[in-house]
């Protein structure tokens, strides 16, 4: 049995509150109803001899909802509204099949708010660390359409696709990550261990050193020496330039070398174009407007220079002009080609259909250009590798052809 503390108008319409003891929410709200109350405000409290017994979350617990349990939430609920299941009801099982302690609290509290009235829009919007803004805007055209297990199924959908490009993307880089850890490994240990005892040779013979090895021998030093104020030099240095890229200057001063880059740059443009054209393409197919829908997926999807080409455009559009000409302003994120399709597709109709459609061609074509970027990658980087090694063998090497002279 839970405690609820409850606030209710009486039928005088005096307001009266206090607390009953349920052994769930809804018969909580029918003994009020029993007593001639209309609630106003029901909330579960723990009995204090309960509360004691309640055991602590385990060490691994964690308080945040992840994109998976977010997912399969979205997925089932969608398959429990389009079965006929109600809203509330479909709430209660969801909680009650919460695989996390943070998942179970946190749909309970939304079905709490839903049954005292709050569309399921505007209790999703209480909780912005969970239920994005883009995913709040298309539950509330839903609701409004009462087309809410369509729009689940698409938000459920665009969740999967855009996982998965993300999943792509950190897979492709994890091997130049790895190749780029062990050079810079490697590089420490020789000039910590390795370099240190050529040294101390070339010191006995008092030898005069060439000049890369002068150079080599130099940096080794300043490792040994000032290695520390060097890393907390660097980590300062890395945290201001952090600092400074959240900011709205730094974000497109860096996209915008990011989109010039050779290589990168395309795969940036590719990513960014891809992500916005499957967020307002699932906007558009839940029914949420066009200008509304540029404003969230442009906010949502965390591109200042996609943000300003967009919001050039919904000023555009308000003058009566077309989309396709309003993100022309962009051309190293949506090509000539692109724009065309935009704008055959908003004169036809099709507008959300040709979206998603630009957005699967376009991630098969960034999956295709992972691929090779990576392929270039991987012996690039293993020629850099080999290059600094090879340079510090043959900086420290020479000197030795040279030790017999000194020797004699």
């Amino acid at each position: 049995m839970a405690f609820f503390e409850y606030k209710a108008l009486q039928a005088s319409g005096a307001m009266a509150d206090g607390r009953i003891e349920a052994g769930s929410r809804q018969e909580a709200l029918q003994q009020l109803e029993s007593r001639g109350l209309t609630p106003v405000n029901l909330a579960e409290k723990s009995a204090p001899a309960e509360a004691k017994k309640t055991a602590s979350p385990g060490l691994f617990a964690s308080g945040k909802i992840g994109s998976t349990a977010l997912e399969n939430f979205t997925r089932m609920l969608s398959n429990l509204l389009a079965a006929g299941v109600p809203l509330s009801r479909a709430l209660v099982i969801l909680h009650q099949d919460a695989a996390t302690p943070a998942a179970k609290e946190k749909w309970k509290e939304l079905h709490d708010l839903v049954v005292d009235g709050v569309s399921l829009a505007d209790a999703m919007s209480r909780f912005p660390n969970v239920f994005p803004e883009i995913y709040v805007a298309m539950v509330r055209a839903g609701e409004t359409g009462g087309f809410l297990d369509i729009v689940l199924s698409h938000i459920a959908d665009f969740q999967a696709r855009d996982k998965e490009l993300r999943s792509k993307v950190m897979a492709a880089l994890m091997y130049p990550t790895i190749l780029v850890c062990l050079a810079m490994g490697v590089l420490c240990f020789l000039l910590v261990f390795f370099i240190p005892k050529f040294q101390a040779i070339f010191s006995g013979f008092g030898a005069h050193l060439p000049l890369l090895t002068r150079i080599i021998v130099g940096a080794s030093e300043i490792v040994r020496g000032y290695g520390l104020l060097v890393v907390i030099g660097i980590g300062v240095v890395v945290y201001l330039l952090r600092d400074w890229m959240r900011s709205q200057t730094g974000k497109r001063f860096w996209e915008n070398f990011m989109l010039k880059a050779p290589v990168l740059g395309t795969l940036t443009a590719k990513f960014a174009m891809a992500r916005f054209c499957r967020m307002l393409g699932t906007l558009l197919q839940a029914g949420v407007p066009l200008i509304q829908g540029l404003r969230t997926a442009s906010r949502s999807i965390g591109n200042q220079v996609l943000l300003d080409t967009v919001s050039v455009s919904i000023e555009q559009i308000q003058g009566g002009s077309q989309l396709g000409k309003g993100l022309s302003g962009c051309p190293e994120l949506f090509s000539g080609t692109t724009l065309e399709m935009i704008s055959v597709a908003e004169e036809s109709g099709r507008l959300d259909q040709e979206l998603v459609r630009l957005a699967n061609s376009t991630e098969s074509e960034l999956d295709r250009r992972l691929k090779i970027a990576v392929a270039m990658a991987e012996p690039a980087m293993l020629f850099l590798i080999a290059a600094f090694i090879g340079t510090i063998f043959i900086g420290m090497v020479i000197p030795i052809f040279t030790l017999q002279d000194y020797i004699k």
